[in-house]
């Protein structure tokens, strides 16, 4: 496994980096990663809405928001609308608020799809390149990067076409999910397309993405497709830990963290802890928590009635004493990796009308298309 990665002047050491995902990656979670990586790889926000944060948002404001150790601090950016990405992104290095901006054409949710935006987009060619260029200008000096999938579905693929579009404009590196918007999250990753973009644009480090349940996961990627780096997504859900042993598998180490009950239910209390400080409100740090709570106890023996407790305690106290009453002293259980978070796949996907007519007409694309909110 490669031991480093390069994004413009910043050294990702090891090749690791925390993929954006709504409501997930914030400044606590990115913090226990962090962590446990020992402060190694790159951990990038949620997906920020550029119309959002020109206009200056309240919530947006706060998801920009990095902790001092954070090093480099890195923003995903989501856009349609060439003019609006180019402000934000001045916005961004004007303010010296990120180090990094990565451009989202990967997300297959509807309500993105749906505008154009997302994994819908790159199919636009012409689209896509005003906005990188718009991108790449604004930055001045930051690097930018962007996230994309290999397309809308298998008779609509994108990714080779995007990739030689982003290295035209000069994008620092691509990251490559190897599924279809169609997919969703389900079936399995294609890592002979991650394989094809790296030979495809051999000029820039390419990204794998897709798959990645463990550091050994990891590093039979980058050896099969020949990537330069792996974006981890759903494979770090309850197990923030995992940058840890991605770090000892790039070293060659062969130690990997099998925390007991005990220990995971310290993860989750200071993870819980750590949002009610992000949110200035404990009750609120809980209930974001909840949905964290499946992900921690997968494949240890908890029970339904007690999954269900834990799902809808709602003080650091409540939280406390149900952990408290579970047999923490359970080892780590076999098969406890493997798929986690969203699975399932879908079979259409949500377009503007029109939107597979032309691959080069830019018709169709308002600003208003811009989600106003930011986090998904």
């Amino acid at each position: 496994m490669s031991q480093q990665l390069a994004i413009g002047p910043h050294t990702v050491r090891p090749p690791v980096v925390l993929a954006p995902m709504a409501g997930i990656t914030n400044a606590p979670f990115r913090t226990l990663c962090r962590e446990y990586s020992g402060g190694r790889g790159l951990f990038v926000s949620e997906m920020i809405t550029t119309r959002a944060l020109v206009e200056r948002d309240a919530k947006t404001m706060r998801l920009v928001h990095f902790a001092e150790t954070e090093k480099p601090r890195s923003i995903q950016l989501y856009g349609v609308d060439p003019a609006t990405v180019g402000k934000a992104v001045r916005m961004i290095a004007d303010e010296d608020m990120a180090d990094h901006i990565d451009l989202n054409f990967g997300c297959p949710v509807p309500k993105v799809t749906r505008k154009g935006g997302g994994s819908a987009l790159p199919y636009k060619r012409n689209l896509l390149r005003a906005i990188l260029r718009e991108a790449v200008t604004g930055a001045g000096g930051l690097p930018v990067t962007m996230k994309m999938r290999k397309g809308i579905d298998d008779d609509h693929l994108t990714y080779l076409d995007a990739g030689r579009i982003a290295v035209e404009e000069g994008v620092t590196a691509v990251a490559l999910h190897g599924r279809t918007a169609a997919q969703h999250y389900g079936g399995t990753a294609d890592w002979d397309a991650i394989a094809a973009l790296k030979e495809a644009v051999p000029e820039i480090p390419v990204l794998g993405n897709g798959d990645i349940w463990s550091a050994d996961d990891a590093v039979r990627m980058m050896r099969e497709t020949g990537c330069d780096g792996v974006v981890v997504g759903r494979g770090c859900l309850g197990r923030p830990w995992l940058f840890g042993d991605l770090v000892a598998a790039c070293e060659g180490r062969p130690e990997r963290a099998e925390p007991t009950l005990r220990e995971v239910a310290a993860v989750m209390l200071r993870h819980a802890r750590l949002l009610g400080e992000w949110l200035e409100d404990e009750a609120r740090g809980v209930i974001d928590f909840r949905k964290h709570v499946a992900w921690y106890t997968k494949g240890f023996s908890v029970g339904s009635e007690m999954r269900r407790k834990l799902a809808v305690a709602a003080s650091l106290a409540e939280l406390e004493d149900l952990l408290g009453e579970l047999d923490l002293d359970q080892p780590w259980p076999k098969g406890a990796d493997g798929p986690r978070g969203r699975t399932s796949g879908r079979n259409r996907v949500a377009l503007p009308d029109g939107w597979l007519d032309d691959p080069y007409d830019r018709a169709g694309v308002e600003a208003e298309a811009e989600l106003d909110t930011s986090g998904g």
